[in-house]
């Protein structure tokens, strides 16, 4: 969304030039966006074309206090490259970069052109083959890297994640229900000391655009060579807690999960498919309750019914966990009975 036209901030616009992206003498036109919450992005026309340019804030604009070190901005541009070059168009084109300031340039990607997945599963239209898309190019990314030792190197940013996701949302839900805090400990431990292929960490349909049926990855913040079972889990998340917002849809949320489920398990041969799954199954319920009682709660489940609904499959999914998707989707398509 736009605000409007705004000055660039000085600093901006001058590593505009360093990147050979704007002329001195060329006009600037600016407009800043909004809608993120960790990082501030302008829209820039200049030269004939427009693209952004996203630089990191050290606080989050949340309720909590939550700071977390800039330099993700860095790993999130080398995520989109990589990704890129490994699955082509499944993120922005990066244009320039200057990584002392923590910003970069990218393409882009007009929303009338290249819609969000969010507000589309929101008013319930559900694309099963747009999820099973999304999943395919994930596993994509992670079979291309899983293993690979110049990759780890890369991204040894275990302490990203730890600060933008293990903490604010399994830490902090396990806080919040002591009987279950060690399990979400373990949940969290397990998902830090894993390590095997290039993981987004933010795989939220809020980070999705839809172009022609296939995926444009965004916010890549949280990138970390890691477990790749949190993207799956991630998302798998949301598919499940629309069904309290899109509630005529449920039906068709519920198959768009076992979409997103088997075209993931589908592409995953880099280690034993029941041993991701299992991963995945074990943590979906973590994440579930950390979208209700972590630091970044789903702004659309407000009222007490429906939280206490969400809090209660999800803490019996932690107390008696189970091994494969199928029964996490079991478990909380009951859930959604009257």
């Amino acid at each position: 969304m736009v605000t409007g036209d705004a000055p660039l901030p000085r600093e901006l616009a001058d590593a505009l030039g360093r990147m050979g992206l704007a002329a001195p003498d060329q006009p600037v036109r600016a407009e800043r966006l909004t809608g993120g919450v960790s990082s501030e992005i302008w829209k820039v026309d200049t030269g004939g074309r427009a693209f952004c340019v996203k630089r990191a804030l050290p606080k989050l604009q949340v309720a909590d206090d939550w700071s977390v070190p800039v330099e993700r901005n860095l790993y999130e541009r080398r995520w989109y490259e990589l990704a890129d070059a490994k699955v082509p168009g499944c993120a922005p084109q990066v244009l320039g970069h200057d990584d002392w300031r923590m910003l970069f340039a990218m393409s882009y990607l007009d929303p009338a052109e290249y819609p969000l997945w969010k507000p589309q599963l929101a008013e319930g239209q559900v694309d099963l083959a747009f999820a099973a898309a999304v999943a395919a190019d994930l596993a994509a990314i992670h079979a291309a890297t899983a293993g690979d030792p110049l990759v780890a190197a890369g991204f040894q940013t275990g302490y990203l994640i730890e600060e933008l996701r293990l903490d604010p949302y399994l830490r902090q839900a396990g806080r919040r229900h002591p009987d279950l805090a060690d399990r979400l400990e373990a949940l969290a431990d397990r998902t830090l000391e894993t390590e095997k292929a290039l993981v987004h960490g933010d795989v939220s349909p809020k980070n999705i655009l839809v172009n022609a049926g296939r995926p444009i990855f965004l916010d890549a913040e949280c990138a970390w060579y890691g477990d790749p079972a949190f993207d799956p889990a991630f998302c798998l998340n949301h598919l499940l807690l629309k069904c309290h917002l899109a509630t005529d849809a449920r039906a068709e949320l519920l198959r768009a999960f076992d979409a997103f489920a088997g075209a993931y398990l589908d592409g995953v041969d880099w280690e034993p498919r029941a041993e991701i799954e299992a991963r995945i199954a074990t943590l979906l319920p973590g994440l579930l309750l950390a979208r209700i009682d972590g630091k970044s709660p789903v702004e659309y489940i407000a009222d007490d019914a429906t939280r206490d609904r969400v809090r209660t499959v999800a803490r019996a999914l932690l107390q008696q966990p189970v091994d494969t998707l199928a029964e996490v989707r079991a478990a909380w398509a009951e859930s959604l009975q009257p």
